[in-house]
């Protein structure tokens, strides 16, 4: 009986030890905020002021280009600009054949709207199957995923994750 309370007490130190490491990771690492577009109100870029957006080329067939004013407003807060898929459709990475003209021309409205070439990709939902992984990987996009969101802040515009932006903020 007394070694199993050893253990047990082992697993409760270890699991608590990793809970506020990642903690303190996530206090440190820059924050994001997810689904940049023209289309989508983002009350959320004020409120979290983060540090990474990821931006919708192409969301409901309105790609940024139609935008300049925006595209100059999201460049004017002076941050760290990437790509998050193409169109925002639900798992458009996983489910699709994404094809390099699909990719360049989601790369294209981005580098139209702010002047230069996006180095970072994240896919919707982080969802992506081998094959369009590979076409990212082609294209010399930094791909982020899972270990990304677990170790960052990520919020979302409208609040729309399955975890509200305001547990987001405490953890």
């Amino acid at each position: 009986m007394k070694k199993r309370k050893k253990v047990v007490l082992k697993i409760i130190i270890i699991v608590l030890t990793v809970l506020i490491s990642l903690f303190l990771i996530r206090a440190v690492n820059p924050s994001e905020i997810d689904d940049i577009t023209p289309g989508i109100p983002c009350p959320e870029l004020e409120k979290y002021n983060p540090d990474v957006l990821y931006v919708i080329p192409n969301y409901q067939e309105h790609p940024l280009s139609f935008y300049p004013e925006w595209c100059d407003y999201i460049l004017s807060l002076n941050k760290t600009l990437a790509l998050h898929g193409l169109n925002h459709t639900y798992r458009e990475f996983l489910y699709q054949e994404i094809t390099q003209e699909n990719l360049q021309s989601g790369i294209y409205e981005f580098e139209t709207c702010f002047g230069y070439s996006p180095e970072i990709f994240k896919p919707p939902q982080l969802k992506i199957n081998k094959e369009n992984k590979d076409l990212i990987e082609k294209n010399n996009l930094k791909l982020q995923g899972i270990f990304n969101q677990i170790t960052h802040k990520v919020y979302h515009c409208e609040d729309s994750d399955n975890i509200p932006n305001k547990i987001i903020r405490i953890f």
